[in-house]
């Protein structure tokens, strides 16, 4: 029986950057991941990085140790992941102030620019000049979520990493002790066991006797193919209802809810934004919804058909384009940065999971992590560990 100094539970974009860099720190990982397809949270992503929108020392730290980390990803990975800049378009709809709005954003590492109306047509021509106020603008880091999740598992694959596809069911517990997991098939064993399986690991954890402040939204999106269609930027509302709803289903009075299936908590939410690929794919979305039960069905009609009517209201030129709906689950933490380290009352059982802003966060704590599996201290992950 094969046994490994770390397993990963998860193969997105947290699980598959965590194995590599502890796979870069000479630990033996399996990586485990119930998908062969990935059809997560980063698959469906519009694979932004917001490293102008550090708000705190913490925040800003990790946008800028991000931005650093992208300019040399791809090849050290030795594979192309698409990173770039474009101008990030944040709508302001016609029933709010410009100027307010603008202020929101004050706080922020590198705060937007404040667009008119014509100044943000012009920069986003396919822009509905009567469906906004004005806009803000910055420059905004981009890659391809999968190739980039690809990248990471391809490098950690050649420097000796083991992955297999298959759904871990349970976590091995004797006593206060993780010593691995058991999948459909297989048990595998290991001194740690990180968690890095999205909006699943709540329920993953819950069923080993562990509580976790993970949440997850269903968020729903709709899958464009290459036309004639060109997007110039990234747009998105400058008012985000999802930060909102993620705020209030993480409140103490919400928590006893999420650990009975069948609750809807709160009405779910639009935020209607589009970005174009540079294979020329369009995705729009973003629909919002909690329901506690992560297996809950949605109906793919009603959902597409208002995604479709608040995108076109902002973009009319993409309201009507042929393409395919998707829905996926999102985990985020009710302190909008992420879950790190050891879990609390357990031996051997870690998370890494829960960000708000994965794809800028996710490679710096991956390294920050890393380090600290060997020994070596790190001011952050002892800030956001849940067993502080």
């Amino acid at each position: 029986m094969k046994t490994y100094d770390w397993i990963v539970v998860g193969g997105g974009i947290t699980g598959a950057a965590l194995s590599y860099e502890l796979r870069q720190k000479g630990f033996s990982v399996l990586l485990l991941e119930q998908d062969a397809k990935l059809q997560g949270a980063t698959r469906y992503s519009y694979g932004g990085l917001a490293y102008w929108s550090g708000t705190s020392d913490t925040t800003r730290t990790l946008c800028k140790e991000g931005k650093e980390r992208y300019q040399v990803l791809s090849q050290e990975l030795e594979a192309e992941i698409q990173f770039r800049e474009i101008d990030l378009l944040l709508t302001i709809s016609a029933q709010d102030d410009p100027e307010q709005v603008a202020a929101t954003y004050a706080n922020f590492a590198t705060p937007p620019q404040r667009l008119s109306r014509e100044e943000a047509c012009q920069l986003e021509p396919l822009l509905n000049k009567n469906a906004i106020s004005g806009a803000l603008t910055v420059r905004h880091g981009q890659i391809q979520p999968e190739k980039a999740n690809q990248a990471y598992l391809q490098a950690f694959r050649r420097t000796g990493g083991e992955i297999q596809i298959a759904q871990v069911v349970e976590l091995l517990r004797v006593d206060n002790t993780i010593s691995g997991v058991k999948t459909q098939q297989e048990t595998y064993h290991a001194p740690h066991t990180v968690i890095c399986a999205g909006g699943l690991s709540r329920a993953l954890l819950k069923a080993a006797g562990i509580p976790v402040r993970i949440y997850f939204t269903r968020a729903e999106l709709i899958d464009i193919p290459p036309g004639d269609i060109q997007l110039h930027t990234l747009v998105m509302p400058a008012i985000t209802q999802r930060f909102e709803l993620e705020a209030k289903v993480s409140t103490a009075e919400i928590e006893p809810l999420w650990d009975e299936p069948g609750n809807e908590p709160l009405p779910p939410i639009l935020d209607p934004g589009a970005v174009q690929f540079l294979d020329g794919t369009i995705r729009i979305g973003q629909l919002s919804r909690v329901l506690t039960d992560p297996n809950a069905p949605i109906t793919a009609k009603e959902s597409e058909a208002a995604i479709r009517s608040q995108v076109g209201n902002v973009l009319p030129a993409l309201e009507n384009l042929p393409g395919t709906w998707h829905h996926c689950r999102v985990a985020f933490n009710s302190n909008r940065l992420g879950v790190i380290g050891a879990l609390s009352g357990v031996e051997g059982a870690y998370i890494f999971s829960g960000f708000t802003n994965p794809l800028v966060f996710v490679p710096p704590l991956a390294v920050r992590f890393a380090r600290w599996a060997t020994g070596q201290d790190d001011e952050i992950i002892a800030q956001i560990s849940p067993g502080e």
